[in-house]
């Protein structure tokens, strides 16, 4: 598949595809004989998880350390999973951030316009 198909499917932008491969976001995409990328079902599935991690919020410097443990092998397995706890920790605390801040947006619409509402309140106070 080539990259104009593959940013049309993944909803990819192809320079984002280019550069997520030269920097080491992905691994090397296999090429042609003509030595235009030809992306295989691995190196699809390397660009979607590029993508969800980077929509969660992961680094370019973290992705681009697990792939070079990846490709290190299996030795860097132990390695990997703590990066990816690490990475799941972070988006853990910016998860319960967003979820304390649409907690408080809730109450004040739930409660919008009462008389007497402390107007920087975002729970009953008893």
């Amino acid at each position: 598949m080539n990259i104009k198909d593959v940013s049309t499917k993944l909803d990819i932008p192809a320079d984002t595809l280019r550069y997520w491969e030269r920097v080491g976001v992905i691994p090397p995409v296999t090429r042609a004989t003509s030595g235009y990328r030809d992306y295989q079902p691995a190196d699809l599935d390397w660009c979607n998880f590029a993508k969800c991690m980077r929509e969660a919020g992961v680094s370019i410097e973290a992705l681009i350390e697990y792939i070079d443990l990846y490709q290190q092998g299996d030795s860097t397995t132990d390695t990997r999973k703590t990066l990816l706890e690490d990475q799941l920790a972070t988006i853990q605390a910016k998860r319960d951030a967003v979820q304390a801040t649409y907690d408080k947006l809730a109450y004040k619409i739930a409660h919008y316009g009462q008389h007497g509402l402390n107007p920087f309140a975002h729970k009953e106070e008893k």
